[in-house]
């Protein structure tokens, strides 16, 4: 393990730590970037290592695999002997924790909590040190301790129960011998947030807003865009309330920016937005929902905040209300009593269509959603997971925040609470095709298990699967247990239809077109 790290002074003065030989012309240009560690471990045998962690994180974490053939991505896997550190950041973590029998595990450690909790953004770069051959391994003691010391015992206990099947002798040992050794949790520091640059140039921001049966919250909507403390250029509202229910609200509307709104003729939300995305004009694009308050500064913070980071993605801080009638008033309340560490910065674990914000260079590279979502969930998961692997640092901003109002009523939930019902009473969705759903209702939803199969590898994929049924059974386990076990074999039926439909759009790909 290093215990002599080397000091760079950047042109800001800003230190930087690292060992290894990187290439320092690159420090300055790093260090103004979003990044807080930055290494090319991809390169030098780390890529994908320690892929147990998957044991937890299932397929609900988007930096379980490393992304191909991007010259700079966001990655926890750290070579202890190559990395650039920025030093309050080494600083606030203690670097590399001591109770591994491995350097490399200790390295992966402070990399994933960096990562994961620490509101912290390590990236593998492209040229920053040599490539160098490596074939690196984690010890199943290194990996029992690990699992002790980030995650609940329930994951512990998965992890052996799973990893017998390959070597019980071993896996026995290595769980006892991390006993004795009784590690203790993890601390999670949280990385501090840096202060919001100004705006200097003008830029333009369209807000795409995709709506149904809910023109009077759309309406509320407009007038917080007008209140915008940096004005928007535009906001396109693609509209599938029916002609009969349609109200005439929108030419009532006064507001200093350009409105389009596009009566809807397709189905689905990704299909609304897609329709949207085409006609938007602006530099960057905020993607919201139809049920949402923000406040005046919501605009501004994200523009500020991707300056500050030197980032092109951001997805805000989704705050859901406790009634319909809630104000901003309320929502400045909600705000001061969150806890710090979900006011972190930071790469994100998730995007949002509700409260997101998008260079359209990037939504035009993706082609905005993919329309197999429609009807169901998992749309803003695999937009965000596209993103990332485009090259594009997804972060977290907990300066935009927004209201989540919720109603019971109208939207595109509309749709998709007809996933509940089967029988006479069911609605064909979009995902069923030409076999519609009878009387076993599929769960989860099959959109849901279409974008992993998407995002994730056929292994990973199956291993969710065994997860999905733990965690039915065990997750709370004190509660009706024995009620758990008698409903098994539907929870088993009903998984593998939502296999079938998943699989079947799986099979006919991604699309993007609004009809």
């Amino acid at each position: 393990m290093p215990q002599q790290l080397k000091k760079y002074v950047c042109h800001n003065s800003e230190v930087l730590l690292y060992t290894g030989e990187p290439n320092l012309e690159l420090l300055d240009d790093l260090a103004r970037g979003p990044g807080d560690l930055w290494h090319s471990a991809l390169d030098q045998g780390f890529k994908n290592l320690f892929l147990e962690v998957q044991y937890q994180t299932a397929v609900f974490w988007w930096f379980l695999n490393d992304f191909d053939d991007l010259s700079q991505c966001v990655s926890w896997r750290i070579n202890p002997y190559c990395f650039v550190v920025r030093e309050k950041v080494w600083e606030t973590f203690g670097g590399f924790p001591a109770d591994y029998a491995s350097a490399v595990t200790s390295a992966l450690d402070l990399g994933f909590r960096l990562l994961r909790y620490g509101g912290g953004i390590p990236l593998h770069v492209d040229g920053l040190y040599e490539p160098i051959k490596g074939n690196h391994r984690i010890s199943a003691e290194d990996r029992y301790i690990f699992f002790r010391k980030n995650f609940k015992k329930r994951h512990l206990y998965y992890m052996f129960l799973r990893e017998l099947r390959n070597n019980p002798l071993r896996e026995w040992k290595a769980y006892i011998k991390s006993e004795k050794i009784n590690p203790g949790k993890n601390s999670f520091p949280v990385i501090s947030k840096r202060a919001l640059l100004s705006i200097e140039r003008e830029i333009k921001v369209s807000v795409v807003i995709p709506t149904m049966n809910r023109q009077d919250f759309v309406f509320q909507l407009l007038k917080d865009f007008q209140n915008q403390s940096y004005p928007v250029h535009e906001v396109v509202i693609v509209d599938a309330t029916q002609p009969k229910d349609r109200k005439e609200i929108y030419n009532e509307a006064t507001l200093n920016y350009k409105l389009i709104v596009k009566w809807q003729e397709s189905k689905g939300s990704c299909r609304a937005r897609n329709e949207a995305i085409k006609l938007c004009t602006g530099e960057y694009i905020i993607f919201a929902d139809d049920d949402i308050r923000v406040p005046s500064d919501f605009v501004e913070n994200h523009l500020k905040y991707l300056k500050t980071y030197n980032a092109e993605a951001c997805t805000g801080l989704d705050i859901t209300a406790s009634s319909i009638s809630d104000d901003l008033e309320d929502l400045a309340t909600k705000y001061s009593y969150l806890p710090e560490k979900i006011k972190h910065a930071g790469a994100t674990q998730h995007f949002s269509n509700a409260n997101s914000c998008v260079k359209k260079e990037w939504v035009d590279k993706l082609h905005g959603n993919d329309v197999r979502f429609d009807g169901g969930y998992g749309e803003d998961s695999d937009f965000g997971l596209r993103l990332l692997k485009q090259g594009v640092i997804l972060l977290y901003n907990p300066f935009a925040v927004n209201l989540h109002l919720k109603p019971s009523f109208g939207g595109y939930a509309d749709w998709k609470k007809e996933s509940s019902f089967v029988g006479k009473k069911r609605k064909v969705q979009m995902w069923e095709g030409d076999k519609p759903v009878k009387y076993i209702r599929p769960v989860p939803s099959p959109t849901v298990l279409y974008g992993i199969m998407k995002g994730f590898k056929p292994d990973q994929v199956n291993e969710y699967y065994y997860k999905y049924l733990f965690l039915y059974l065990f997750k709370n386990s004190s509660e009706n247990f024995l009620q758990k076990v008698i409903k098994l074999p539907l929870k088993i039926l009903q998984l593998r239809r939502s296999v079938i439909y998943a699989r079947l759009l799986f099979e006919k790909g991604e699309s993007f077109e609004s009809q």
